[in-house]
């Protein structure tokens, strides 16, 4: 009995070994956990709060140093093209390319176009500016509000717009695009306008007419001399901000676009009108009937010398409508006996040619002279 007692001790002795054994090891397994926490460094980005995205680096802008306002409006070569010279002195003082004193609060290279003015302010500094003359939209064009530069192209093609062509057919041939060159509208350079990632067809562009600079001359678009828009293009990137400011010169809230442009309808052709026929002649001969002439009619010669015959002319054909014989008067009386003159009939007459169809009736024949009477002298009686 007192064997079972002892073996029942050493099994208690080793259960209670073997829990605080495992209580030791417990505790020394937290106290190493938090020791060894504290050396091991935590990953940042597990724990921090997300960092809000950086702002967009502001552009860099190209500064002006003196050299770039000498010779400013000279021919120059450009490639395979020459951009021809302006002459600087009939360019107005306001719109020759300069830097000028500017008060604006917008971050450097930010443009500022002001249709007012026709000017095109480039922020260089704080306070200061690039300021070049421009033209810009007629009436019924003009537009005010932001765009951004989102593509820059050298001597661009120009492809007029489907509207612009219905304004003005002959630009039809180039509905396709006029290849770049001295002549294109869009001169040297452009500089296209997005808002909102809409392209409405605003561009910043050169021109061949340096002359229309200052004035209300564009279908939207923001003119320049060539020169001006390639010293403008060298010095601005593509992402540059662009305020179109309203007509009033306050700054835009909201885009405002242009009133669609009625469409000019091209004018019909006008038609001739036949020319009115001319009345016919009262007295013209009908179709397929020969054309008849009375001829002149020879008169008797009552003035021959008596006892010899009076010649008597044939007598023509008359027209249908019949001619009175003219009335004859008779021959004075002659002193001498007078021998009665004998009558020779009248010839017939005359019938017309085939193709005649109506034979006229003939002329009655002229009566016969009557001779003057004798006076036979008597002894009882003298003659007149």
């Amino acid at each position: 009995m007192g064997t079972q007692i002892d073996a029942d001790r050493y099994r208690i002795r080793q259960e209670t070994f073997e829990m605080l054994r495992n209580v030791m090891a417990l505790m020394l397994g937290s106290v190493l956990v938090g020791t060894l926490s504290a050396c091991v460094p935590t990953d940042p980005k597990a724990t921090a709060t997300p960092a809000e995205p950086a702002a967009p680096a502001a552009p860099v802008v190209k500064q002006p140093v003196p050299e770039d306002f000498v010779n400013a409006y000279a021919a120059r070569q450009d490639g395979s093209f020459t951009v021809p010279a302006v002459p600087e002195e009939k360019i107005p003082p306001q719109f020759k390319r300069q830097e000028v004193a500017f008060a604006s609060t917008d971050p450097v290279g930010t443009i500022i176009i002001d249709p007012a003015q026709k000017t095109l302010h480039l922020v260089t500094a704080p306070g200061k500016a690039m300021r070049y003359g421009i033209a810009v939209g007629k009436d019924g064009f003009q537009w005010a509000g932001e765009a951004l530069i989102t593509n820059r192209r050298h001597w661009p093609t120009w492809t007029p717009p489907k509207e612009m062509i219905a304004r003005k057919p002959e630009l039809e041939k180039w509905k396709d695009g006029q290849p770049g060159g001295p002549t294109n509208p869009l001169g040297a350079r452009a500089l296209y306008l997005t808002t909102n990632g809409v392209d409405y067809g605003f561009r910043i562009h050169g021109t061949p007419e340096w002359n229309s600079i200052g004035r209300n001359a564009s279908s939207g678009c923001f003119r320049m001399i060539n020169q001006d828009v390639m010293d403008l293009y060298d010095r601005v990137p593509n992402g540059v901000k662009v305020v179109v400011l309203n007509a009033d010169g306050s700054r835009p809230t909201a885009l405002k676009l242009p009133p669609p442009q009625p469409v000019k309808k091209a004018k019909p052709k006008a038609t001739p009108k036949p020319a009115a026929a001319k009345p016919a002649a009262t007295n013209a001969p009908a179709p397929g009937f020969p054309t008849m002439t009375a001829p002149a009619l020879t008169p008797p010669n009552l003035g021959a010398p008596v006892g010899s015959p009076a010649a008597v002319a044939p007598v023509p054909v008359m027209t249908p409508a019949p001619v009175a014989p003219a009335p004859v008067t008779p021959a004075p009386a002659a002193p001498a006996p007078v021998v009665p003159a004998p009558v020779v009939p009248a010839a017939p007459a005359v019938t017309p040619a085939a193709p005649a169809v109506v034979t006229p009736a003939p002329a009655p024949a002229p009566v016969p002279a009557t001779p003057a009477p004798v006076c036979v002298p008597t002894p009882e009686k003298a003659c007149p």
